[in-house]
Order: C-alpha cells, then structure tokens, then sequence
C-alpha cells in the first residue's frame, strides 16, 4: 500500500497539503493552486489517494472537496513524516546545529493534527543546551507562517533526568502524549532513570 501513496511528487504535495490541514477540505481547484501542478494530474493523485482510503471526498452542488482521512492506518506516520520535512519541525532539525547541543526534540501530534494551543499544552518540547534567542526567533517565524502559537519548553539534560526521577508531573505528561520525535530517541527519551 505504501507505494501507492509515495510514488509521486504531485501526490507528495497534496499529502502535505492535507496533512498539514487535517481539519480542512478542499475543492480540486484549490488544490491545484497550492501544490503548482496541473489538474489532470492532481485529480489522477487524488484518485489514487482515495481508492486506498486515505483521503475522503464529498460532494457539495456540483463541486468535489477532499479532505485527509484522519482514521487511516498511515495518517500519524505520514503525518509525523511531512512534520519533518514542512514547519517548525523541519526548521528545528535543519537549524539543531546552531540551536545547541540538543538531546530530544519532540513535537505533539495533537498540535500537528491542527488543535489549537491552551496554556497547559506543551507542542515543542526540547531537552538540552539551547540557545534560546535563535530558537525564539525560529519560533516566531514559523508562527508567523502557521498563523498560529506554539508553546514550547526547553528543559537542560539534568533537570529533565532529575524530574523524570522523581516523577514529576509536567514530565509525566510530556511523556504520555503522543509524540514525533525531531532529535533523539523516543525509546531513550521515555525509558526510567
């Protein structure tokens, strides 16, 4: 099935796009505009994007909208796949080096699936020696660009491992939701100390 779904630049495109707007439907033309393609190929790939279910389509008057199937076996790994190559995700793992010395970078899913931000929600969270005006100033452009807020947190390697330790309960939940891990391992990101 996967190779049904990743064989194409076009359809890489509207993965993104769709992806990237879970919450969205668009009508054809409008995605032809945002993925700069022509149309008999957009409607070839949507085609095949729904004969393997993994976009929706529903028909309003005489227009077609499509929209990214959220229950799709593949949605949260093709979803934390355009994570790192589009957005904040792909800005932080180009731009680690000058970042600092970064031990775990992980982005929530549930921010990547388009839900708004409370105070309480952590979307970015790195572990490390950052530098913190560069990765201020890449936050802020992405946000720009999302038009939305990121909340993020930055923890030093010590006091992640001392509040993993002790059980701490922000700790807790930033190890308990669902994540994409940007830099590091996820195995060694949760395992106890």
């Amino acid at each position: 099935m996967l190779n049904k779904i990743l064989v194409s630049e076009v359809r890489v495109k509207i993965l993104k796009l769709l992806l990237l707007n879970p919450k969205r439907s668009f009508h054809i033309r409008a995605i032809v505009r945002n993925v700069d393609a022509e149309i008999n190929a957009v409607r070839r790939e949507l085609e095949n994007l729904f004969e393997v279910s993994l976009v929706t389509r529903r028909q309003s008057s005489n227009k077609i909208f499509y929209q990214i199937n959220t229950e799709h076996p593949f949605y949260t790994e093709l979803l934390s796949l355009v994570a790192k190559e589009d957005g904040v995700g792909a800005a932080i793992m180009k731009k680690a080096p000058q970042i600092g010395d970064i031990s775990y970078a992980m982005l929530s899913l549930e921010f990547l699936r388009g839900r708004k931000s409370s105070a309480l929600d952590v979307d970015l969270f790195i572990v490390g020696s950052v530098n913190l005006d560069i990765l201020s100033f890449i936050i802020k452009e992405e946000e720009e660009k999302m038009g939305r807020e990121i909340n993020y947190s930055v923890m030093g390697i010590e006091e992640f491992l001392n509040r993993k330790r002790t059980n701490d309960s922000f700790i807790y939940r930033i190890l308990t939701q669902s994540r994409t891990m940007l830099v590091g391992d996820d195995s060694k990101f949760c395992e106890t100390v």
